[in-house]
């Protein structure tokens, strides 16, 4: 699962990546501005990350397949808000919102995966129906409801120049 050198690793170290990059990517959209550094290696290592998603063995369409797709979506319009458009106007709350959410779904996607792998967890949810995974799943959607009301809302109004 953790051997870089198989497509699963390759993607599972990708995820990894990106989830620590999304943490000081978040952090500086709640302060007011952006860390380039972080972001580029945010970014990129997400849409990869979904990009070799689709690479993995499936026996057809999946939810995974689905939120890969929003996931791409959102990376795609949160590197055009900031490359192409350079956070001009709208673009800036636009870029705020949709990074922010691309880190919410793969940190979605690593407490469904804790749920499967971890045995204590799976033990707890074994299907990820039962009301643990649920409070999980739901306490995140919470929290990221809020950092991307507050995201986009700090970012908008306070321009700080970019940071590293």
């Amino acid at each position: 699962m953790f051997d870089p050198t198989t497509l699963v690793g390759f993607h599972t170290w990708l995820s990894l990546v990106a989830i620590v990059a999304g943490f000081p990517v978040t952090a500086g959209l709640l302060k007011g501005h952006t860390r380039p550094g972080w972001t580029g290696v945010f970014l990129s290592t997400a849409f990869a990350t979904s990009a070799t998603g689709y690479a993995l063995p499936a026996p057809g369409l999946l939810p995974s397949h689905i939120v890969g797709a929003i996931s791409l979506a959102l990376i795609v319009v949160a590197g055009f808000a900031l490359y192409a458009k350079m956070l001009e106007g709208p673009w800036r709350r636009i870029y705020a919102i949709a990074a922010v959410l691309a880190f919410y779904l793969l940190l979605f996607v690593l407490v469904a995966q804790l749920f499967l792998k971890v045995p204590a967890l799976h033990a707890l949810a074994p299907t990820g129906s039962e009301p643990p995974f649920a409070i999980a799943q739901g306490i995140l959607l919470v929290v990221f409801a809020w950092l991307t009301w507050r995201a986009a809302r700090r970012f908008t109004q306070v321009w700080h120049p970019v940071v590293e």
